[in-house]
Protein backbone atom coordinates (compact mmCIF):
# COMPACT_ATOMS: atom_id res chain seq x y z
CA UNK A 1 0.00 0.00 0.00
CA UNK A 2 1.27 3.46 -0.84
CA UNK A 3 -0.12 6.91 -0.39
CA UNK A 4 0.09 7.36 -4.15
CA UNK A 5 -2.56 4.65 -4.54
CA UNK A 6 -5.17 7.24 -3.64
CA UNK A 7 -4.42 8.94 -6.97
CA UNK A 8 -4.73 5.72 -8.97
CA UNK A 9 -7.85 5.43 -11.10
CA UNK A 10 -9.05 1.93 -11.91
CA UNK A 11 -12.22 0.43 -13.31
CA UNK A 12 -14.83 -1.08 -11.06
CA UNK A 13 -14.10 -4.54 -12.50
CA UNK A 14 -10.41 -4.13 -11.69
CA UNK A 15 -11.28 -2.96 -8.21
CA UNK A 16 -13.37 -6.06 -7.58
CA UNK A 17 -10.27 -8.19 -8.26
CA UNK A 18 -8.29 -6.48 -5.49
CA UNK A 19 -8.04 -8.08 -2.04
CA UNK A 20 -11.37 -7.60 -0.31
CA UNK A 21 -10.04 -5.06 2.18
CA UNK A 22 -9.17 -2.71 -0.72
CA UNK A 23 -12.22 -3.45 -2.88
CA UNK A 24 -15.06 -1.01 -3.69
CA UNK A 25 -17.37 -2.91 -1.33
CA UNK A 26 -14.81 -2.61 1.47
CA UNK A 27 -14.63 1.16 0.92
CA UNK A 28 -18.42 1.40 1.09
CA UNK A 29 -18.29 -0.62 4.30
CA UNK A 30 -15.67 1.62 5.95
CA UNK A 31 -17.62 4.73 4.95
CA UNK A 32 -20.81 3.15 6.29
CA UNK A 33 -18.98 2.62 9.59
CA UNK A 34 -17.29 6.04 9.78
CA UNK A 35 -20.33 8.28 9.32
CA UNK A 36 -22.43 7.02 12.28
CA UNK A 37 -19.55 7.38 14.74
CA UNK A 38 -19.93 11.17 14.56
CA UNK A 39 -23.61 11.43 13.66
CA UNK A 40 -24.86 8.90 16.20
CA UNK A 41 -22.92 10.55 19.01
CA UNK A 42 -24.20 13.97 17.99
CA UNK A 43 -27.77 12.65 17.96
CA UNK A 44 -27.47 10.74 21.24
CA UNK A 45 -26.25 13.77 23.20
CA UNK A 46 -28.19 16.46 21.37
CA UNK A 47 -31.48 16.56 23.26
CA UNK A 48 -29.83 16.53 26.66
CA UNK A 49 -27.16 19.00 25.56
CA UNK A 50 -29.57 21.59 24.18
CA UNK A 51 -31.92 21.32 27.18
CA UNK A 52 -29.22 21.33 29.88
CA UNK A 53 -26.61 23.63 28.34
CA UNK A 54 -28.59 25.86 25.98
CA UNK A 55 -32.07 25.92 27.57
CA UNK A 56 -33.94 24.86 24.44
CA UNK A 57 -37.72 24.46 24.23
CA UNK A 58 -39.83 22.86 21.49
CA UNK A 59 -39.58 25.83 19.12
CA UNK A 60 -35.80 26.06 19.53
CA UNK A 61 -35.26 22.40 18.69
CA UNK A 62 -37.57 22.83 15.71
CA UNK A 63 -35.47 25.72 14.40
CA UNK A 64 -32.27 23.75 14.93
CA UNK A 65 -33.53 20.86 12.86
CA UNK A 66 -34.86 23.21 10.19
CA UNK A 67 -31.37 24.66 9.79
CA UNK A 68 -29.93 21.15 9.85
CA UNK A 69 -32.08 20.18 6.89
CA UNK A 70 -31.23 23.17 4.67
CA UNK A 71 -28.13 21.45 3.21
CA UNK A 72 -30.30 18.43 2.44
CA UNK A 73 -32.62 20.70 0.50
CA UNK A 74 -29.57 22.08 -1.34
CA UNK A 75 -28.10 18.63 -2.06
CA UNK A 76 -28.70 19.35 -5.73
CA UNK A 77 -25.49 21.38 -5.46
CA UNK A 78 -23.65 18.05 -5.59
CA UNK A 79 -24.27 18.03 -9.34
CA UNK A 80 -22.30 21.28 -9.69
CA UNK A 81 -19.47 20.02 -7.47
CA UNK A 82 -19.16 16.84 -9.53
CA UNK A 83 -18.00 19.01 -12.45
CA UNK A 84 -14.77 19.55 -10.50
CA UNK A 85 -14.54 16.73 -7.91
CA UNK A 86 -14.86 12.98 -8.31
CA UNK A 87 -17.78 11.43 -6.43
CA UNK A 88 -15.56 9.28 -4.25
CA UNK A 89 -13.41 12.27 -3.23
CA UNK A 90 -16.46 14.44 -2.54
CA UNK A 91 -17.91 11.76 -0.28
CA UNK A 92 -14.72 11.55 1.79
CA UNK A 93 -14.30 15.34 2.02
CA UNK A 94 -17.90 15.54 3.23
CA UNK A 95 -17.13 12.95 5.91
CA UNK A 96 -14.18 15.03 7.11
CA UNK A 97 -16.41 18.12 7.37
CA UNK A 98 -19.02 16.15 9.33
CA UNK A 99 -16.35 14.91 11.75
CA UNK A 100 -14.72 18.30 12.33
CA UNK A 101 -18.04 20.12 12.84
CA UNK A 102 -19.23 17.43 15.27
CA UNK A 103 -16.02 17.81 17.27
CA UNK A 104 -16.73 21.55 17.67
CA UNK A 105 -20.39 21.23 18.67
CA UNK A 106 -19.99 21.68 22.45
CA UNK A 107 -17.99 24.87 21.93
CA UNK A 108 -21.17 26.74 21.03
CA UNK A 109 -23.84 26.21 23.79
CA UNK A 110 -26.27 28.82 22.45
CA UNK A 111 -28.98 28.90 19.83
CA UNK A 112 -26.97 31.04 17.41
CA UNK A 113 -23.74 29.08 17.84
CA UNK A 114 -25.45 25.73 17.53
CA UNK A 115 -27.25 26.82 14.38
CA UNK A 116 -23.92 27.65 12.72
CA UNK A 117 -22.01 24.51 13.71
CA UNK A 118 -25.05 22.34 12.95
CA UNK A 119 -25.27 23.85 9.49
CA UNK A 120 -21.63 22.90 8.82
CA UNK A 121 -21.99 19.35 10.10
CA UNK A 122 -25.19 19.01 8.10
CA UNK A 123 -23.45 20.01 4.88
CA UNK A 124 -21.00 17.21 5.50
CA UNK A 125 -23.70 14.71 6.41
CA UNK A 126 -26.10 15.42 3.56
CA UNK A 127 -23.49 15.72 0.82
CA UNK A 128 -21.93 12.47 2.04
CA UNK A 129 -25.31 10.73 2.05
CA UNK A 130 -26.11 11.96 -1.46
CA UNK A 131 -22.81 10.72 -2.89
CA UNK A 132 -22.87 7.51 -0.86
CA UNK A 133 -26.31 6.57 -2.16
CA UNK A 134 -25.11 7.19 -5.71
CA UNK A 135 -21.95 5.12 -5.26
CA UNK A 136 -23.88 2.25 -3.68
CA UNK A 137 -26.30 2.03 -6.58
CA UNK A 138 -23.48 2.25 -9.14
CA UNK A 139 -21.06 -0.17 -7.46
CA UNK A 140 -23.45 -2.87 -6.22
CA UNK A 141 -24.88 -5.32 -8.73
CA UNK A 142 -28.65 -5.14 -9.11
CA UNK A 143 -29.22 -8.80 -8.35
CA UNK A 144 -27.51 -8.44 -4.96
CA UNK A 145 -28.46 -4.86 -4.09
CA UNK A 146 -31.14 -5.53 -1.43
CA UNK A 147 -28.93 -7.99 0.44
CA UNK A 148 -25.76 -5.85 0.25
CA UNK A 149 -27.64 -2.70 1.25
CA UNK A 150 -29.00 -4.63 4.23
CA UNK A 151 -25.45 -5.60 5.26
CA UNK A 152 -24.26 -2.01 4.88
CA UNK A 153 -27.13 -0.91 7.11
CA UNK A 154 -26.02 -3.48 9.66
CA UNK A 155 -22.44 -2.14 9.54
CA UNK A 156 -23.73 1.38 10.14
CA UNK A 157 -25.81 0.06 13.00
CA UNK A 158 -22.73 -1.61 14.45
CA UNK A 159 -20.80 1.67 14.39
CA UNK A 160 -23.70 3.43 16.03
CA UNK A 161 -23.90 0.69 18.65
CA UNK A 162 -20.21 1.12 19.40
CA UNK A 163 -20.68 4.86 19.91
CA UNK A 164 -23.74 4.33 22.13
CA UNK A 165 -22.03 1.61 24.18
CA UNK A 166 -19.05 3.85 24.83
CA UNK A 167 -21.36 6.60 26.09
CA UNK A 168 -23.40 4.30 28.32
CA UNK A 169 -20.35 2.65 29.88
CA UNK A 170 -18.23 5.77 30.37
CA UNK A 171 -20.59 8.76 30.73
CA UNK A 172 -21.31 8.40 34.44
CA UNK A 173 -18.35 6.20 35.38
CA UNK A 174 -15.84 8.81 34.24
CA UNK A 175 -18.05 11.90 34.53
CA UNK A 176 -17.45 12.77 30.89
CA UNK A 177 -18.23 16.17 29.43
CA UNK A 178 -20.16 16.92 26.25
CA UNK A 179 -17.03 18.64 24.94
CA UNK A 180 -14.81 15.56 25.34
CA UNK A 181 -17.26 13.10 23.75
CA UNK A 182 -17.94 15.33 20.76
CA UNK A 183 -14.20 15.80 20.17
CA UNK A 184 -13.47 12.06 20.28
CA UNK A 185 -16.35 10.98 18.02
CA UNK A 186 -15.95 13.75 15.47
CA UNK A 187 -12.21 13.27 15.33
CA UNK A 188 -12.58 9.52 14.76
CA UNK A 189 -14.87 10.07 11.76
CA UNK A 190 -12.53 12.65 10.23
CA UNK A 191 -9.50 10.37 10.66
CA UNK A 192 -11.28 7.36 9.12
CA UNK A 193 -12.24 9.46 6.10
CA UNK A 194 -8.66 10.64 5.64
CA UNK A 195 -7.44 7.04 5.91
CA UNK A 196 -9.88 5.99 3.17
CA UNK A 197 -8.50 8.67 0.88
CA UNK A 198 -4.96 7.44 1.40
CA UNK A 199 -5.63 3.69 1.19
CA UNK A 200 -8.15 3.21 -1.62
CA UNK A 201 -7.75 3.83 -5.36
CA UNK A 202 -10.26 5.97 -7.22
CA UNK A 203 -12.81 3.53 -8.64
CA UNK A 204 -14.24 4.37 -12.06
CA UNK A 205 -17.88 3.39 -12.55
CA UNK A 206 -18.69 1.77 -15.91
CA UNK A 207 -21.39 4.32 -16.74
CA UNK A 208 -20.20 7.97 -16.74
CA UNK A 209 -22.70 10.05 -14.79
CA UNK A 210 -24.50 13.04 -16.22
CA UNK A 211 -23.30 16.33 -14.73
CA UNK A 212 -26.61 18.12 -15.24
CA UNK A 213 -29.85 18.06 -13.27
CA UNK A 214 -32.08 15.16 -14.24
CA UNK A 215 -35.85 15.33 -13.80
CA UNK A 216 -37.74 12.64 -15.67
CA UNK A 217 -41.49 12.19 -15.74
CA UNK A 218 -41.17 8.42 -15.50
CA UNK A 219 -39.42 8.81 -12.10
CA UNK A 220 -42.36 10.70 -10.60
CA UNK A 221 -43.36 7.95 -8.15
CA UNK A 222 -39.78 7.73 -6.86
CA UNK A 223 -39.80 11.49 -6.30
CA UNK A 224 -43.14 11.30 -4.47
CA UNK A 225 -41.95 8.49 -2.21
CA UNK A 226 -38.81 10.47 -1.41
CA UNK A 227 -40.82 13.58 -0.53
CA UNK A 228 -43.15 11.76 1.83
CA UNK A 229 -40.29 9.77 3.36
CA UNK A 230 -38.43 12.96 4.21
CA UNK A 231 -41.47 14.63 5.73
CA UNK A 232 -42.49 11.64 7.83
CA UNK A 233 -38.99 10.72 8.99
CA UNK A 234 -38.28 14.30 9.98
CA UNK A 235 -41.11 14.34 12.50
CA UNK A 236 -39.77 11.21 14.12
CA UNK A 237 -36.15 12.39 14.20
CA UNK A 238 -37.01 15.76 15.73
CA UNK A 239 -39.71 14.88 18.23
CA UNK A 240 -39.50 11.20 19.24
CA UNK A 241 -36.20 11.54 21.09
CA UNK A 242 -37.14 14.99 22.37
CA UNK A 243 -40.31 13.46 23.84
CA UNK A 244 -38.31 10.85 25.74
CA UNK A 245 -36.29 13.58 27.46
CA UNK A 246 -39.00 16.23 27.90
CA UNK A 247 -41.95 14.01 28.93
CA UNK A 248 -40.28 11.02 30.55
CA UNK A 249 -37.12 12.67 31.89
CA UNK A 250 -34.60 10.35 30.25
CA UNK A 251 -30.96 11.17 31.12
CA UNK A 252 -28.02 10.88 28.69
CA UNK A 253 -27.12 7.30 29.61
CA UNK A 254 -30.78 6.23 29.54
CA UNK A 255 -31.63 7.68 26.14
CA UNK A 256 -28.38 6.28 24.80
CA UNK A 257 -29.23 2.84 26.21
CA UNK A 258 -32.53 3.03 24.33
CA UNK A 259 -30.64 3.86 21.15
CA UNK A 260 -28.35 0.89 21.84
CA UNK A 261 -31.23 -1.55 22.08
CA UNK A 262 -32.62 -0.10 18.85
CA UNK A 263 -29.31 -0.59 17.09
CA UNK A 264 -28.87 -4.15 18.33
CA UNK A 265 -32.25 -5.01 16.87
CA UNK A 266 -31.42 -3.23 13.60
CA UNK A 267 -28.08 -5.03 13.28
CA UNK A 268 -29.89 -8.35 13.47
CA UNK A 269 -32.88 -7.37 11.38
CA UNK A 270 -31.43 -5.19 8.57
CA UNK A 271 -29.74 -8.01 6.61
CA UNK A 272 -32.88 -10.11 6.99
CA UNK A 273 -35.01 -7.25 5.69
CA UNK A 274 -32.67 -6.91 2.72
CA UNK A 275 -33.36 -10.55 1.84
CA UNK A 276 -37.08 -9.99 2.38
CA UNK A 277 -37.11 -7.08 -0.09
CA UNK A 278 -35.18 -9.20 -2.58
CA UNK A 279 -37.62 -12.10 -2.17
CA UNK A 280 -40.99 -10.33 -2.00
CA UNK A 281 -40.28 -7.08 -3.85
CA UNK A 282 -40.32 -3.39 -3.10
CA UNK A 283 -44.08 -2.93 -3.26
CA UNK A 284 -44.94 -5.30 -0.41
CA UNK A 285 -42.00 -4.09 1.69
CA UNK A 286 -43.08 -0.46 1.43
CA UNK A 287 -46.72 -1.28 2.14
CA UNK A 288 -45.73 -3.12 5.32
CA UNK A 289 -43.44 -0.26 6.37
CA UNK A 290 -46.04 2.48 5.99
CA UNK A 291 -48.84 0.49 7.59
CA UNK A 292 -46.66 -0.16 10.62
CA UNK A 293 -45.44 3.43 10.87
CA UNK A 294 -48.96 4.80 10.72
CA UNK A 295 -50.02 2.62 13.65
CA UNK A 296 -46.92 3.58 15.64
CA UNK A 297 -47.48 7.31 15.20
CA UNK A 298 -51.08 6.95 16.39
CA UNK A 299 -49.80 5.21 19.52
CA UNK A 300 -47.21 7.97 19.98
CA UNK A 301 -50.07 10.46 19.99
CA UNK A 302 -51.84 8.37 22.61
CA UNK A 303 -48.87 8.70 24.97
CA UNK A 304 -49.90 12.31 25.57
CA UNK A 305 -53.54 11.40 26.14
CA UNK A 306 -53.25 8.25 28.24
CA UNK A 307 -50.82 7.36 31.01
CA UNK A 308 -49.22 4.45 29.18
CA UNK A 309 -45.74 4.99 30.59
CA UNK A 310 -42.22 5.23 29.23
CA UNK A 311 -41.98 1.48 28.60
CA UNK A 312 -44.44 1.65 25.72
CA UNK A 313 -42.76 4.77 24.36
CA UNK A 314 -39.40 3.02 24.38
CA UNK A 315 -40.84 -0.09 22.73
CA UNK A 316 -42.46 1.97 19.98
CA UNK A 317 -39.15 3.72 19.37
CA UNK A 318 -37.42 0.40 18.73
CA UNK A 319 -40.16 -0.99 16.49
CA UNK A 320 -40.27 2.28 14.54
CA UNK A 321 -36.65 1.81 13.50
CA UNK A 322 -37.36 -1.71 12.29
CA UNK A 323 -39.96 -0.37 9.89
CA UNK A 324 -37.65 2.46 8.84
CA UNK A 325 -35.07 -0.12 7.73
CA UNK A 326 -37.48 -1.24 5.00
CA UNK A 327 -36.91 2.14 3.34
CA UNK A 328 -33.97 0.54 1.49
CA UNK A 329 -36.72 -0.66 -0.88
CA UNK A 330 -37.00 2.90 -2.24
CA UNK A 331 -33.32 2.73 -3.27
CA UNK A 332 -33.62 -0.64 -4.97
CA UNK A 333 -36.86 0.43 -6.68
CA UNK A 334 -35.03 3.36 -8.24
CA UNK A 335 -32.01 1.25 -9.17
CA UNK A 336 -34.32 -1.05 -11.14
CA UNK A 337 -36.10 1.70 -13.10
CA UNK A 338 -33.21 4.14 -13.65
CA UNK A 339 -30.92 4.66 -16.61
CA UNK A 340 -27.42 3.85 -15.26
CA UNK A 341 -26.04 7.31 -16.13
CA UNK A 342 -28.91 9.00 -14.23
CA UNK A 343 -28.00 7.64 -10.80
CA UNK A 344 -25.69 10.40 -9.50
CA UNK A 345 -27.73 13.44 -10.64
CA UNK A 346 -31.02 11.81 -9.65
CA UNK A 347 -29.62 10.96 -6.21
CA UNK A 348 -28.90 14.67 -5.73
CA UNK A 349 -32.34 15.70 -6.98
CA UNK A 350 -34.03 13.05 -4.83
CA UNK A 351 -32.15 14.19 -1.75
CA UNK A 352 -33.35 17.73 -2.37
CA UNK A 353 -36.93 16.51 -2.81
CA UNK A 354 -36.59 14.41 0.33
CA UNK A 355 -35.75 17.57 2.29
CA UNK A 356 -38.33 20.00 0.92
CA UNK A 357 -40.73 19.35 3.77
CA UNK A 358 -37.85 18.92 6.22
CA UNK A 359 -36.91 22.58 5.83
CA UNK A 360 -40.22 23.98 7.06
CA UNK A 361 -41.84 21.15 9.03
CA UNK A 362 -39.56 21.20 12.12
CA UNK A 363 -40.08 24.83 13.08
CA UNK A 364 -43.78 24.82 12.17
CA UNK A 365 -44.44 21.64 14.12
CA UNK A 366 -42.17 22.94 16.87
CA UNK A 367 -44.70 25.69 17.54
CA UNK A 368 -47.56 23.17 17.29
CA UNK A 369 -45.66 21.00 19.80
CA UNK A 370 -45.88 23.79 22.39
CA UNK A 371 -49.67 23.50 22.41
CA UNK A 372 -50.31 19.90 21.32
CA UNK A 373 -47.63 17.20 20.98
CA UNK A 374 -50.46 14.78 20.16
CA UNK A 375 -51.31 16.75 17.02
CA UNK A 376 -47.71 16.49 15.80
CA UNK A 377 -47.84 12.70 15.80
CA UNK A 378 -51.31 12.65 14.23
CA UNK A 379 -49.85 14.67 11.34
CA UNK A 380 -47.11 12.04 11.01
CA UNK A 381 -49.69 9.24 10.95
CA UNK A 382 -51.52 11.03 8.15
CA UNK A 383 -48.29 11.23 6.16
CA UNK A 384 -47.74 7.50 6.64
CA UNK A 385 -51.19 6.90 5.14
CA UNK A 386 -50.32 9.00 2.08
CA UNK A 387 -47.08 7.03 1.69
CA UNK A 388 -49.05 3.78 1.90
CA UNK A 389 -51.23 4.94 -0.98
CA UNK A 390 -48.16 5.76 -3.07
CA UNK A 391 -46.55 2.40 -2.33
CA UNK A 392 -49.57 0.66 -3.85
CA UNK A 393 -48.54 2.20 -7.19
CA UNK A 394 -45.16 0.41 -7.23
CA UNK A 395 -45.29 -2.53 -9.68
CA UNK A 396 -44.30 -6.01 -8.56
CA UNK A 397 -41.42 -6.11 -11.06
CA UNK A 398 -40.19 -2.56 -11.70
CA UNK A 399 -37.93 -2.01 -14.72
CA UNK A 400 -37.48 0.86 -17.19
CA UNK A 401 -40.83 1.22 -18.90
CA UNK A 402 -42.68 -0.35 -15.99
CA UNK A 403 -42.11 2.27 -13.30
CA UNK A 404 -45.67 2.27 -11.89
CA UNK A 405 -48.80 0.14 -12.07
CA UNK A 406 -50.08 2.66 -14.61
CA UNK A 407 -47.21 2.05 -17.04
CA UNK A 408 -48.30 1.16 -20.54
CA UNK A 409 -45.86 -1.73 -20.89
CA UNK A 410 -45.93 -4.52 -18.30
CA UNK A 411 -42.46 -5.66 -17.31
CA UNK A 412 -41.61 -9.33 -17.33
CA UNK A 413 -40.33 -10.95 -14.11
CA UNK A 414 -36.57 -11.26 -13.95
CA UNK A 415 -35.25 -14.72 -14.74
Amino acid sequence: MAIGDSLTIMSLDEGRKLPFWRSPLALLSVMAFAMPVAFATWSALLNNFVIEMAGFDGSDIGWLHTVREIPGFLAIGVIFLLLFIREQVLGLVSLVLLGVATALTAQFPSLGGLLIVTLLSSIGFHYYETVNQSLQLQWIRKDRAPQVLGYLLAIGSGATLLAYAAIVVTWRAYDLSYDFVYWISGGATALLALACFLIYPQFESPNPQRKTMVLRRRYWLYYALQFMSGARRQIFMVFAGFMMVERFGFEVHQITALYMVTLLVNMAVAPVLGHVVGRFGERLALMVEYTGLGMIFVLYAGLYVFDWGFQLAAGLYVVNHIFFALALAIKTYFQKIADPEDIAPTAAVAFTINHIAAVFLPFLLGYLWLSSPTAVFIVAAGMACVSLGLSCLVPRHPVPGNETVFSARAAQPAE
